[in-house]
């Protein structure tokens, strides 16, 4: 490889590292805000984390062929534009002259939002994984990004609960406008960036873009897709209803009557800390350790910390770290559930890669199709945890993870089984 060559795929990798910690920022702002907004509506909770979830299952095809027609750095542009123009309608929500139209321009926004993030991701997987070869090298780089990107995912309800302590009927978006501005910078200065980098154009320089075959052909990349479709609603299912069970004060939630949106936006963020953690260290072995075994190994374990939450009683409780506006940062006391439904992060950490990585390993030619058929089914990120808010008030916060477990079983079957190439006679090349 040319020095040229080697500067040029540096610069990428670290362009594709930062995408991936925005895709993070943008999205885990939508269920600390749902506890604004389910303040003053029971239904909203999770509405718009649907919303920007539901964004992919219209823009997750489109994105691919976008990245065989326009190339990955225009569709990172367009997609940065679009992030900009959701975070300001979501700012727009925060204005009072709305009244009760405001909840719908929310909605509005997140939807926008969703748009961004399904772009950026359709971008950002498949050159990582293309980067570093595929295999377990592949997903090395897909964890590097994934590090930063639970960087972010750290402190995106960290500072929301510090922005608005105690959810109140009074509490409205105008007291995370900060957060918005923010958001917005981070947007536009991005933009300027990418638009002054060198990105590889793979798709680009392949003399035809007409094939004979499709992802679709691919046994193991169709299981892998459900399985991103259930990763997403586990991932964001888990830490979301932690922070909604500590921010209930009633005798259902975890009755935390002072500063428990705080609390639970702190301790919410300690899952994201720990999926930062899982992450850096599955880069560290990745090289050595294969991808099929370390998805197994953490979607075993990940059952087994469910089933625990499940059963331990709210009466058993734990110190963990949290955020009051009287105490600051300092260890509160919460049901011990919490921590093992926290270090689930460990967990999850891994599974993002792992399963992009296994779904388009051998796909060759039909990795960008692939990769927008594959965040089309990140809807998931919006239906399960929708799914699991419904549960939660009808037989509780702790047995709605039993839909989790459920998740958790099919991906230790995608891990084992599922994920195994059986159409390798496809050409690819």
């Amino acid at each position: 490889m040319t020095e040229t060559k080697k500067n040029t795929n540096l610069v990428a990798i670290i362009t594709m590292c930062f995408i991936f910690a925005m895709i993070s920022f943008v999205t885990n702002m939508a269920a600390p805000f749902g506890n604004i907004w389910k303040g003053q509506y029971s239904w909203a909770g999770m509405m718009g984390n649907m919303m920007n979830f539901a964004a992919y299952l219209f823009m997750g095809i489109p994105a691919g062929k976008m990245l065989l027609k326009v190339g990955y750095k225009k569709t990172t542009l367009i997609a940065l534009a679009t992030g900009f123009v959701g975070i300001c309608i979501q700012w727009l929500s925060s204005r009072s002259f709305l009244g009760g139209s405001a909840i719908y321009v929310y909605l509005l926004g997140a939807f926008v939002c969703g748009f961004c993030v399904c772009m950026l991701n359709t971008v950002v997987n498949p050159m990582l994984n293309l980067l570093g070869g595929g295999g377990n090298k592949g997903n090395q780089y897909i964890q590097i990004g994934g590090t930063l990107n639970s960087l972010t995912g750290t402190l995106t309800p960290l500072l929301v609960g510090v922005l608005i302590g105690t959810v109140t009927d009074k509490t409205a978006m105008s007291d995370v406008a900060p957060l918005l501005f923010i958001a917005m910078a981070v947007f536009a200065i991005a933009f300027v960036i990418i638009s002054l980098v060198k990105i590889p154009e793979p798709a680009q320089e392949r003399k035809t873009t007409v094939y004979e075959h499709s992802a679709w052909n691919f046994r193991h990349f169709v299981l892998g897709a459900l399985a991103i479709f259930f990763y997403v609603g586990i991932e964001i299912g888990i830490p979301a209803q932690v922070n909604f069970f500590l921010s209930d004060a009633s005798a259902k939630g975890a009755g935390i009557a002072v500063n428990g949106a705080a609390i639970g936006g702190a301790i919410a963020a300690v899952y994201w800390l720990l999926m930062m953690v899982g992450r850096f260290s599955s880069t560290l072995i990745s090289g050595k350790v294969s991808t099929r075994t370390q998805m197994t190994v953490v979607s075993a374990v990940a059952i087994i910390l469910v089933i625990a939450a499940i059963f331990t009683p709210k009466s058993v409780t734990v110190n963990m770290p949290g955020y009051s506006a009287a105490d600051g940062f300092a260890m509160f006391r919460v049901p011990l559930s919490c921590l093992f439904l926290v270090l689930c992060g460990l967990c999850t950490s891994v599974m993002w890669g792992a399963i992009f990585n296994l779904a388009v390993e051998g796909l060759g030619k039909y990795t960008e199709s692939a990769s927008g058929i594959f965040m089309m089914l990140v809807v998931g990120g919006g239906i399960m945890p929708l799914i699991q808010e419904y549960l939660a008030k009808g037989v509780g916060y702790m047995n709605s993870y039993w839909l989790v477990v459920a998740m958790l079983a099919y991906l230790l079957y995608y891990a084992v089984s599922g994920s195994k190439n059986v159409n390798k006679d496809i050409p690819v090349d």
